[in-house]
């Protein structure tokens, strides 16, 4: 089927469980989980986490435990990883983690695998990753794909919990690389266009044309990562979105810092050089009221013709933050 609007599709959110100036990673687990079950309210299909480590305003470094944190205070969404950064972990240990929480939460776990550290290289050699896990990610993914099946109870090597257990592997990408991988192991794909967006159509085509179907997956399935800020007029909308561009513009400048209050839109003064990488990083970046967000957020889907969008939105205040998802769930209905 033709996807020409939201209606088309499953809507999903990404949570970095962003710590707040002035607060405490305790109080993000506490936000995290109030937003979740409200969205679980809403309608919204996924909830996930991703792995970060070093960040003083990231608090999803222990993601499988974050995902049961979310998944024992909820009962129909689903909850997993966008994602686990597999060359981090053994696979063995990530086929037990889920495992587990696929146990204590039946058919409601994710497994998204991402090949990169989530970090900088100096914390990427504290977690023991070796310098070319990135090149063997294929060949780990097989290998927890392994554990994960029924076919292996008579391996030498057995994941309990987890063996023969309904687990779902997402192949996460911010480049064709994971594009071609997905594809051949036929695995669904989830692109990371809300800070990686300039392969988003490429790696998009190149999964569809190059799709070979699995035990898992019969036929293509497809979810981008969008910012989303919603509010009930442009100018709210603007002042929250200063958070959110303060936060990726300590990405590009290295300050990295916990998420800042919302300032007036005219008092957020950055250079010009910085603003571009800014611009270009956030292209997919949808604020502003709902009438102005839907035929934007429409546009993109009739573009890409995913069939679910993830959602992010970095907002400091947390009502206005459930009231962003709040507005957004509600143009599925217009």
């Amino acid at each position: 089927m033709k996807k020409e609007s939201i209606k088309d599709i499953q809507l999903s959110v990404l949570d970095l469980a962003p710590v707040l100036e002035g607060f405490t990673p305790a109080d993000t687990f506490k936000s995290s989980l109030k937003v979740a079950q409200y969205v679980e309210e809403l309608g919204y299909h996924r909830y996930w986490f991703a792995e970060h480590h070093n960040m003083e305003g990231v608090a999803s470094s222990a993601t499988a435990i974050l995902i049961a944190h979310i998944a024992q205070g909820t009962s129909t969404i689903r909850v997993g990883s966008g994602g686990i950064m597999l060359p981090n972990h053994a696979p063995l240990i990530v086929a037990e983690q889920f495992g587990t929480l696929a146990t204590l939460f039946p058919n409601r776990i994710d497994l998204g695998l991402g090949r990169a550290p989530g970090t900088d290289q100096l914390t990427a050699m504290a977690l023991r990753r070796e310098q070319r896990a990135a090149m063997e990610f294929p060949k780990n993914v097989q290998e927890l794909q392994t554990y994960l099946s029924a076919e292996n109870r008579h391996g030498r090597v057995r994941a309990i919990p987890g063996e023969g257990l309904d687990i779902p592997i997402w192949i996460l990408g911010s480049s064709t690389d994971s594009a071609h991988l997905a594809a051949a192991l036929g695995l669904p794909y989830a692109f990371a266009s809300h800070f990686a967006p300039a392969q988003l159509h490429h790696a998009l085509s190149i999964y569809h044309q190059n799709f070979r179907p699995s035990s898992q997956l019969k036929e293509p399935y497809t979810m981008a990562c969008v910012n989303v800020i919603a509010a009930d007029s442009d100018k709210e909308a603007q002042k929250l979105a200063t958070s959110f561009k303060n936060m990726f513009l300590g990405v590009i400048t290295g300050k990295r810092e916990k998420l800042q209050a919302p300032v007036d839109p005219d008092d957020f003064l950055i250079d010009p050089m910085e603003e571009a990488a800014l611009q270009q990083m956030i292209s997919y970046t949808f604020t502003g009221t709902p009438d102005k967000i839907k035929g934007e957020i429409d546009s993109f889907i009739g573009k890409t013709q995913i069939d679910e969008l993830m959602t992010v939105s970095y907002i400091y205040d947390l009502q206005a933050r459930l009231h962003s998802f709040k507005l957004l769930s509600e143009l599925k209905a217009v």
